[in-house]
Parts: structure tokens; sequence; C-alpha cells
């Protein structure tokens, strides 16, 4: 910037141990040099000290009415406005430190398991973890004075260059105090919504989908113990979901109706899981003779017959009757369960994959 002679300055911030001049005393320029850098100021108090700009030093045009007044802060409407300012300041600069951070810990930057790291940084969030949350960006003054940094945010937030220093210290404090948790809250918010999307099995956000939330009518992912597994990092993972409409509940557990597709899969999962049991059967080394009744006693066996699922648990019920015809509704969807068969909602991000239509947040 270029200081005129004459023109009314307000000091910011300066190192200089000696002086007595503090932020918010004003004075009138007697020259800029620019070449050097170096502003000569008088100072209303009589000091002569210059400013070095190249060095630290920090002056900011005072407004004709003069900081003392607080410019628009001095009516109780007028400090709302300020306060509301700094707090839009806040959260925008939050999340753009969030947004930073996140590009290294979990996104095109980051290395490793992404979708381990953010599961684990958003059940940290979740839970308050201080050993994740101390991880995160925080609003930090990088060692600058609080009158120099609250000058900065706050003209740059009200677009006043000088009204900073003619608030009190406890306002001062409170557009401090603003800023500061508008920052801390939205770099919070910021990567739980990332590490929701970096997290989930689908790339979306699925937390309108936890159990907690599905209620009888609405859309849930579900899954059976057979589904559960464990993850990377020792806890506790489910290997594929079913998306599917609660419908009621069984001693306890869930029923829920599902499409074509979904039952379709999961006919095909459960046949990879006696695939993969008459696998382990044989390794331990079960005769050939018997892999079938060791099978068949273990796990149901599904099939479709045309539009029928037809779930076979005669073995393991030890009842000849115990073979169950599931058809479709009127509406061709299918309530795939059995004497045996126990699902539950689940929550999809614990799941490795769903498979189904999932609804949009404001449908679910």
């Amino acid at each position: 910037m270029n200081y005129q002679p004459g023109q009314r300055v307000t000091l910011v911030h300066t190192d200089d141990p000696h002086t007595r001049l503090r932020p918010g005393d004003t004075g009138t320029v007697h020259r800029h040099d620019q070449r050097h850098h170096t502003v000569e100021v008088t100072w209303d108090s009589g000091s002569t000290l210059a400013m070095c700009l190249d060095t630290g030093d920090r002056i900011a045009p005072a407004t004709t009415t003069g900081p003392s007044t607080g410019g628009l802060v001095d009516e109780a409407t007028g400090w709302a406005t300020a306060l509301k300012q700094m707090r839009a300041a806040g959260t925008e600069a939050g999340r753009t430190a969030a947004e930073w951070w996140a590009q290294d810990t979990i996104g095109a930057r980051a290395g490793g398991d992404t979708r381990l790291a953010a599961r684990r940084i958003l059940a940290g969030v979740e839970d308050g973890d201080p050993a994740v949350l101390d991880t995160l960006p925080h609003f930090t003054s990088a060692g600058e004075s609080v009158d120099t940094i609250g000058w900065e945010l706050f003209a740059d937030a009200t677009g006043d260059v000088s009204a900073w220093f003619g608030l009190r210290t406890p306002q001062r404090d409170e557009a401090m105090t603003v800023y500061r948790d508008a920052f801390d809250t939205a770099v919070t918010d910021r990567v739980a919504e990332r590490c929701r999307l970096a997290a989930s099995p689908t790339g979306a956000d699925v937390s309108h989908l936890h159990p907690d939330r599905v209620r009888v009518g609405g859309v849930g992912v579900f899954a059976g113990d057979w589904a559960r597994i464990t993850g990377p990092d020792g806890d506790d993972r489910i290997a594929v979901g079913f998306v599917g409409t609660l419908i009621d509940f069984w001693n306890g557990w869930a029923v829920f109706s599902c499409t074509r597709p979904v039952a379709e899969a999961i006919v095909a999962d459960q046949q990879r899981h006696r695939d993969q049991h008459r696998d382990s059967l044989r390794e331990q080394g079960v005769p050939a003779d018997e892999l079938d009744r060791r099978v068949d006693e273990a796990l149901a066996d599904l099939s479709f017959d045309g539009d029928v699922i037809i779930a076979d648990q005669r073995a393991m019920a030890d009842d000849p009757d115990a073979v169950d015809r599931i058809t479709p509704d009127g509406d061709g969807r299918y309530v795939v369960m059995g004497r045996t068969w126990c699902w539950e909602a689940v929550d999809p991000y614990a799941c490795d994959r769903i498979i189904g239509d999932l609804p949009d947040p404001d449908q679910a």
C-alpha cells in the first residue's frame, strides 16, 4: 500500500521492544519510502518511530471517524453483525483447513488403506476421543500476537480495517472466541463428512441408514451373524449387507423385504458360504460322501425355482417338513427368512459391500 503524507494511520503491530507505542495508537504519515519499505510517522503520543514494513511492523489506514468510536460495532446491532461475520469467517476457514487435512489423511495424497483410516477417524470423532480430535486442525495464531491476528481476522471478516482497535478487551476476546469456536466446529463437521464418504462402501454418505434410525417402513441395511468377519484392525466387520425395507420384527430379529436383485444376491451369498464350508470340511479330512450332509446340517440350501425361493432346512432342523417356499409379493419383493435365519439392521459403514439401491437421505 502507498501511504501519502498527511494520511492518518493506526498501529497494528511492532516488534520494537523499547517503544511505548501500542496497537491502536494513531499518527500521521510524514513520508513513505517505498524503496526501503519504511513509513515515517508522527505519532499522536509524540513518538517518531518509523515503521519498517518488511521486518514485521504493520500499520493500517485510520478511518475518518477515528478508531476510538469503534465504527460499526458501537451499536448492539452492529456488534451482533460483526460477530456473525466473524462466525462465518471462522466456519469458512475451518472447512478449508479440514479439506487440506483430508487430502493428506484420507484423500488423494494419502497412502495406505484410506477407508480403514476414515473409519477409525470417524469413530473417534463420534466418540469424542481426544487421541483423534487432537490430530485435527485447530485454530492457531502461529506465533503472532492476539492483537495482530485479531486485527487481521476482524478486518477480513467485517471489511473495517480499524474498528478492531476501538473494541474493548472483552469484545476482542468475544470476537476471537466466536471465530475460534466456529473454526474448530467446522473442522470437526467437515472431517466427519469427508470420513463418511471415504469410509462408505458405496462412496456416498450412508449415515442416514444407521440401524438406530431405521424404523418399520423405512429402508436399512441388513445382515446376519454369518456375515460377520474380523477386519484388518481387529474390528467387527460385515462382508456384505443387503438393502431392504423393514416391515416387522420376529423374536427381536428384523424382518425385511427386498427386490428380486437383492434376493438373488442373498441366494448367491448363501451358496458362497456353503461352498466355503464345504472346502473347510474337506480340508479337515471329512470324507466326500459326508460333505453334503454336513453342509446341509450347518447352512440352509437356498435356490430359485422360477420366481420362488426354496429354503431347504430339513437337515438343520431335523424336520422332513422344513422346506419353505418364499414367493414374491404383489410388488415383486421377497422376504428371505427361514426357521433359523435371523437378520438384523447393521451399520452400513461396517459393511465391506452393500447390495441394493440406497435411498437418498430424504427418502430413507
